[in-house]
């Protein structure tokens, strides 16, 4: 911001090709930030309290470029149900997903993966946004009265 304190100086100025591997791919970064297949449960908050019935848990989902053709939920580790799809304005846009849930009372773990046109499933294998993208199923845990 023009401070004297955040004064930088060039040690080093190298035009390169795609080819060339820039500062942080040999240390370990995507040479192009891939934003992977990804889902996750707005409706219930994670630790809400949830009145037993009918309720809806629903989300948002992205695959971009690719699109979304499929939503399942799981709850207390049961078999995937698959989630009803809203509209999208393109593969680019995420796109809205619900379920309707019969909740039961007692404590319960839900669980959301989106699967892409392509026919990439959203891994379950955790890992964080730094280096390569971020990975895992959202889980939400719920208490129903």
């Amino acid at each position: 911001y023009g401070y004297v304190s955040a004064t930088k100086w060039l040690s080093e100025i190298r035009a390169t090709t795609w080819d060339e591997a820039g500062y942080w791919i040999p240390r370990g970064w995507a040479r192009e930030g891939p934003i992977k297949t990804m889902s996750r449960i707005d409706v219930p908050r994670s630790g809400s309290d949830v009145e037993a019935g009918a309720r809806p848990i629903a989300g948002v989902a992205w695959a971009p470029h690719r699109g979304i053709v499929r939503v399942e939920v799981r709850i207390d580790g049961g078999a995937w149900q698959e989630a009803t799809l809203g509209p999208t304005a393109s593969e680019d846009t995420w796109i809205q997903w619900w379920l309707r849930w019969d909740a039961t009372p007692g404590d319960h773990e839900l669980e959301v993966r989106a699967t892409a046109a392509d026919g990439d499933v959203q891994t379950d294998a955790e890992a964080p946004p730094a280096p390569d993208g971020a990975t895992g199923h959202h889980t939400v845990r719920v208490a129903v009265r």
